[in-house]
């Protein structure tokens, strides 16, 4: 994202202003509109499993100033991935707490597919049936930034380090004396994270975790249209 440009620019790369304003602009989208989503679709979910915490705190909003976290959103704009204010869950409401907290956490990527969905069939109906120039290529690089972002939230959320929302899937499968072993060292579950991310030792999985999303997408996203014989 961001940060490859500013790369380039230092090592005296030339860079290509439509298509870092394209990148720009799909952020600010997913800012404003995708992670308050990502957010109301945990509140949302645990809502109807009995927690009514989010709903009480007047979390159930798309209001971006309820959910927008400034570092968060930096690193959004560096890196392509980052985070939201989270919503406040309270898992003593939950009949089952640990099945349910794992289908709260799951609710935030799975937002993010379906917005990285909307986007891709988007996508084709420009590539389709509007005339291609240069305001239709501009158009289109945003739509597929703007998927690009969603699969890489979807991706870096599953990462089962706390408190990203793979956490709460994996403490799902683990008993409770390993479920409390895993919170009590999580400092050195997240710094060992970051670490790996900046030496780009999880550039590989991360990579492949993208990949396959983004196939999936595009490949559900092109099916009605393929059923028509228009691709």
């Amino acid at each position: 994202m961001i940060f490859n440009v500013i790369r380039s620019i230092i090592s005296g790369q030339s860079i290509d202003i439509s298509a870092v304003t394209a990148q720009v602009l799909a952020i600010i989208f997913v800012i404003v509109c995708i992670l308050p989503l990502h957010e109301l679709a945990h509140g949302w979910v645990a809502n109807k499993l009995g927690d009514p915490t989010a709903k009480l705190e007047r979390r159930l909003t798309l209001n971006p100033l309820a959910s927008v976290d400034p570092v968060g959103t930096v690193w959004l704009f560096l890196f392509g991935f980052g985070w939201a204010k989270p919503v406040p869950v309270d898992p003593r409401y939950f009949k089952k707490p640990k099945r349910d907290m794992a289908i709260v956490a799951a609710a935030g990527p799975v937002s993010n597919l379906l917005a990285a969905l909307v986007g891709a069939v988007l996508a084709y109906v420009l590539i389709i049936f509007v005339p291609y120039n240069g305001v239709t290529a501009f158009v289109l690089n945003i739509f597929q930034y703007y998927v690009m972002v969603n699969v890489t939230l979807a991706a870096f959320n599953l990462l089962p380090v706390p408190p990203l929302d793979g956490s709460r899937i994996l403490g799902a499968c683990l008993s409770d004396r390993a479920l409390s072993v895993y919170y009590r060292y999580q400092n050195i579950f997240v710094m060992g994270m970051f670490v790996l991310m900046f030496s780009g030792a999880l550039s590989g999985p991360l990579f492949a975790i993208e990949n396959l999303f983004s196939r999936a997408v595009f490949t559900v996203a092109g099916l009605p249209f393929r059923l028509f014989g228009l691709l």
